[in-house]
């Protein structure tokens, strides 16, 4: 499998590109900005963008999407239950002091447990609100990966004080459905470097006891 990771937009998300040699098909995972450079780096390896996936509907990961959907075809994949953090975007500019991006509903939700991403390199779905209430996170588990949006940090949590935040919840989702993951599961988080299921268990402050 294809897997490019790029940080994109004034907060720098992780965007990431998944793609299949074989097929020539791709899917991306939070284009919050810089859309040229996705598109770019499709051309160059001569993907197909056949998927758009979001883990989560802040302005830092959502707001390219629609533009990318606009130069691609390809569908938008959101959760439902971020439509309201969807609606309120002039408002989520307003905190960075960017322009709004143009955005528009997902054209399907990404529901618990639906396989999403590539036929060979099929994720699937984890909702895991805390973060916010629509908040995912994709499981690759051939690939022992698992993109975990703001779910998840090296050595840290995803913050929970801005609409659609609860942190008892953000909890519940770590413990019972990101630590049930194997030690060796690699971890891109939404922002920041790389980790493990195991690192995350045996040192994150948040996560202990």
């Amino acid at each position: 499998m294809i897997l490019e990771t790029f940080p994109v937009g004034p907060l720098a998300c992780n965007c990431i590109l998944a793609g299949d040699e074989a097929t020539g098909e791709a899917m991306v995972v939070d284009p919050g900005d810089n859309i040229p450079h996705i598109l770019r780096r499709l051309a160059e390896m001569g993907l197909t963008l056949k998927q758009i996936v979001v883990t989560h509907a802040h302005i830092d990961h959502v707001g390219g999407a629609l533009k990318l959907k606009q130069a691609t075809r390809a569908p938008i994949l959101l959760n439902q239950k971020d439509l309201p953090l969807l609606r309120m975007m002039d408002v989520q500019a307003g905190w960075l002091g960017i322009p709004t991006p143009e955005v528009a509903p997902p054209d399907e939700s990404a529901e618990d447990s639906m396989v999403v991403g590539l036929a060979a390199h099929p994720a699937q779905v984890i909702h895991t609100p805390g973060h916010t209430q629509g908040s995912i996170c994709l499981h690759f588990a051939a690939e022992r990966l698992l993109l975990a949006g703001d779910t998840l940090f090296a050595g840290s949590i995803g913050r929970t004080d801005l609409p659609g935040g609860d942190g008892r919840q953000i909890l519940r989702s770590l413990h019972d459905r990101l630590m049930t993951l194997e030690d060796e599961t690699r971890v891109i988080p939404g922002h920041g470097p790389e980790t493990t299921i195991g690192e995350e268990r045996a040192t994150n402050p948040f996560l202990r006891g």
